[in-house]
């Protein structure tokens, strides 16, 4: 596989918003174009790096931290790195672009209305943090703080993924990461 320029794409949203599923439609694309890289999406690093974290903000900021030290290791040796997890504050993303880099850094923010997010949710844990079941719930009774001005800013309640995945594409050419 031929490209080396090391950059992350790190997708930021509210639980059912699209970030693994845009991740993975950018993956299926990249390999089309015999372009290697590594997806960290947030729930499979919170299984194998996180293991033994709760949902505090302070566990929280810890897993973030430790997808983008590892984002950043890859980066920085030619590897292309796309993050999906619902990094929900602004000051720990603030710090995993800075040690990325700014200039290698995509801040991708997926969007969807919480009540589309609830419709999707098969496991109705949107229903239960609603109701006061479950606590610290990232969008209902714990913050997201939404990127002020992502890179990219897709509403996955509006785009099909297709369009989405076309105009984060779009901006991956512009900064010169990707060939068209």
């Amino acid at each position: 596989m031929s490209q080396r320029i090391g950059f992350t794409v790190w997708f930021t949203g509210l639980s059912g918003a699209g970030k693994s599923t845009l991740a993975e439609a950018l993956s299926a694309r990249m390999l089309a174009q015999q372009i290697a890289h590594e997806i960290l999406d947030g729930d499979l690093v919170r299984t194998n790096l996180s293991k033994g974290l709760g949902f505090s903000k302070e566990d929280r900021d810890t897993n973030i931290r430790r997808i983008g030290f590892v984002a950043n290791l890859l980066t920085k040796h030619g590897v292309p790195v796309l993050t999906a997890a619902i990094s929900p504050y602004k000051a720990i993303r603030e710090e995993c672009r800075a040690l990325i880099g700014p200039e290698r850094f995509v801040e991708v923010h997926v969007h969807a209305p919480l009540d589309t997010l609830v419709e999707r949710d098969v496991k109705g844990l949107y229903k239960k943090a609603i109701a006061g079941e479950i606590k610290n719930f990232t969008g209902v009774s714990d913050p997201y703080e939404a990127p002020e001005a992502p890179h990219v800013h897709v509403d996955s309640s509006t785009e099909s993924i297709e369009q989405s995945l076309e105009k984060l594409w779009r901006h991956l050419v512009e900064r010169g990461f990707i060939k068209a």
